[in-house]
């Protein structure tokens, strides 16, 4: 038997979840000649991704800040240690980390390929890979010449990261900037960007 709802009784308000945020990426850069196209890859994931980038202090010496997105957020080396004063202070490092819904390291060279195998973390970027919750994709898109690719401690280091679950973008074969011809150059930023957009338009899209 149906009853009538009394006078003035509010109706049961439906929630509505709001729309997904954009994803947060952080891009990386460390110190190879592909680093000239750290700020393509830059404006590719800004146009639809909320991005902060990391530069090592060797990374810098082949970005152009020029060609980087106005309202990007450049982080290095000095503003690890300049944002932390006492205890109780954010350490950098760790802001970035928890911020970051995934992070791309492109290019990738050979020695921060190295120190992550080894789990080395003596600069800002190597400092966020080691405290990286891995639950968390990253990807890595590798820069070198084509003898350092080919060399064995490479493939040891690339078993290496693929044991913690980090994703690889592999190079590609053409004429290197020192004048080589080989395996070793970084993938054009766009199979770099469409490569982690596809990857993540698989996922559920974040909320909070």
């Amino acid at each position: 038997m149906a009853y009538p709802e009394p006078q003035g009784a509010e109706r049961e308000k439906v929630q509505v979840n709001p729309d997904p945020r954009k994803p947060r990426i952080l891009l990386a850069a460390s110190g190879s000649v592909a680093a000239i196209k750290f700020g393509n890859l830059c404006h590719c994931f800004s146009e639809w991704a909320e991005v902060k980038a990391v530069a090592t202090k060797a990374s810098l010496h082949f970005i152009d800040r020029a060609s980087l997105p106005k309202d990007l957020k450049l982080y290095t080396d000095e503003e690890e240690w300049s944002s932390w004063g006492k205890i109780g202070d954010s350490v950098l490092h760790i802001e970035l980390r928890r911020w970051a819904d995934i992070m791309v390291i492109a290019p990738l060279s050979a020695n921060t390929l190295g120190k992550i195998a080894g789990g080395l973390c003596d600069n800002l970027l190597t400092c966020v890979i080691r405290a990286w919750d891995y639950s968390k994709p990253m990807f890595v898109a590798p820069a070198m010449n084509t003898f350092m690719w080919s060399n064995p401690f490479t493939e040891k280091h690339l078993m290496t990261i693929d044991e913690l679950g980090i994703s690889l973008i592999p190079p590609v074969s053409k004429r290197l900037a020192c004048g080589d011809y080989g395996n070793g150059a970084m993938a054009e930023p766009s199979l770099v960007h469409s490569t982690v957009r596809l990857f993540l338009e698989s996922r559920p899209q974040p909320s909070d």
